[in-house]
């Protein structure tokens, strides 16, 4: 496993959830990485147990699943898969085949509905078929789901990228033309507008 081209655990306090990542918890995987001024970026799957930890905050796992770092480099490989899909349809061009691939073997990976099983005592129930084993499988493939269900929803008109330089995260426009995913940002974005003000400089 070739773990240089992952992007090492800083420890920076990651940004709060964009707008949108109520919503959608594609938007959410997809902004588990971020690139922000003065190279404290993150990388909240950088490590097993780091992406355990957020499979667990999003109900996508149960805390007797243990990870290990062939399956975050999954995670990791579809959340950039992910990312090509929001940036193409941000910028209105065309997604690589390799990630419009990669989603829909996600998808077809395991079955996301629940399956119809009987119980002696309590009869027909709905269950997840998806053992320990297939944890992840299962995991992504709710994630690829939902990805696709934004790309193809009316949210997807509102799908954006943050306008704060290098913060490379994506949001839903919720309010007007905003297009930062964080009050960090914003702040950010106004600083160096009144700075620029008081200067003369141009953007």
């Amino acid at each position: 496993m070739d773990q240089k081209a992952t992007a090492p655990d800083t420890g920076q306090t990651p940004l709060p959830p964009p707008p949108g990542a109520d919503r959608y918890r594609s938007l959410d995987f997809a902004d588990t990485t971020a690139n922000l001024p003065a190279g404290h970026g993150y990388d909240l799957l950088a490590a097993p147990e780091s992406a355990m930890r957020w499979l667990a905050a999003h109900e996508l796992t149960t805390p007797d699943v243990q990870l290990y770092e062939m399956c975050a480099q999954r995670m990791r490989t579809l959340r950039g898969h992910v990312r090509a899909l929001f940036a193409a349809r941000v910028d209105g061009t065309t997604p690589p085949e390799a990630s419009l691939r990669a989603v829909n073997e996600a998808l077809t990976a395991v079955p996301t509905a629940p399956l119809l099983a009987w119980d002696e005592a309590r009869g027909p129930r709905r269950v997840q078929a998806h053992p320990t084993d297939r944890a992840v499988n299962h995991a992504l493939a709710i994630l690829a789901a939902d990805a696709a269900d934004l790309l193809t929803g009316p949210d997807a008109d509102i799908l954006a990228a943050c306008g704060a330089a290098p913060c490379d995260r994506f949001l839903m426009r919720t309010h007007g033309r905003r297009h930062w995913c964080s009050t960090r940002c914003g702040d950010r974005v106004r600083a160096a507008r009144a700075y620029a003000r008081r200067t003369g400089a141009t953007d």
